[in-house]
């Protein structure tokens, strides 16, 4: 029992160690700023297709499914309501989330697993370069400010999918959308829009970093590294979504 529990705890362990480190390093110099600029155009434009397209087509999934069960209690002009508070509180962020996950959390791990098996980290470092300062830390930078500014455009996007379906289904004028949909987010919904992709992107950046970083086994290994991270970042996505929401449902 005790050599099944070894393998998981010492990955939560070396987890949060890489994650101290890298917080710490956040503030320490050298700050790479190329390197960070690299990253959020690799990890923020990159990723930006499949963040218009999953926004775009949930705001308009969401309003079809409203469409009809509205419809059913005459109150069909609350769709533009509904679609602006599921969409900026939860699937906005959350599926932004989970497609950056998709995308880069396996990216960094291949690229940083391929690094490791060819011994490029190992040279970085006889070098005297930290690879933590070097490697993990522009990623998490970039990835804590363009996942935010993702989750924006995705809701925004999801908005408008929701009013093309509002319009021409429905009949309802693009004023009484728009200003049910902006009168129904307060302070609170922007707050937990935008604090929920934030923590998001320190799982996304990390995570895909701790498994490139402990890769072994040549290019199989890379490749179980590249599925491990995306599977982990993913569900740990979910977990930390609920942690954030109960804490403002309790507020």
């Amino acid at each position: 029992m005790l050599d099944l529990l070894k393998a998981p705890v010492e990955s939560v362990q070396e987890f949060f160690y890489l994650a101290g480190r890298a917080l710490r390093n956040v503030f320490r110099r050298p700050h790479y700023a190329d390197d960070i600029v690299l990253q959020m155009e690799i990890i923020g434009f990159g990723s930006l297709p499949i963040v218009v397209l999953t926004g775009f087509f949930s705001g308009a999934v969401m309003g079809l499914q409203l469409s009809k069960a509205l419809s059913q209690y005459g109150a069909v002009g609350k769709i533009g309501e509904l679609v602006a508070i599921t969409l900026v509180r939860e699937l906005g962020p959350v599926l932004t989330s989970l497609m950056v996950a998709g995308r880069n959390s396996s990216g960094i791990a291949s690229e940083l697993g391929s690094m490791k098996v060819t011994e490029q980290i190992d040279a970085m470092r006889a070098l005297g370069t930290d690879p933590i300062q070097k490697l993990v830390k522009p990623r998490l930078i970039a990835t804590c400010v363009v996942l935010p500014l993702l989750t924006i455009i995705a809701d925004f996007l999801g908005l408008v999918g929701g009013f093309v379906i509002a319009f021409t289904m429905l009949n309802l004028t693009p004023a009484h959308y728009w200003n049910s949909a902006w009168q129904a987010i307060d302070f609170s919904d922007l707050f937990q829009g935008l604090i929920k992709p934030f923590s998001f992107a320190f799982i996304v950046a990390l995570v895909g970093c701790h498994y490139g970083l402990r890769t072994t086994g040549g290019t199989q290994g890379v490749g179980r590294s590249t599925t491990r991270a995306m599977v982990v970042a993913s569900v740990w996505i979910f977990v930390m979504d609920f942690f954030i929401t109960r804490m403002f449902v309790r507020g």
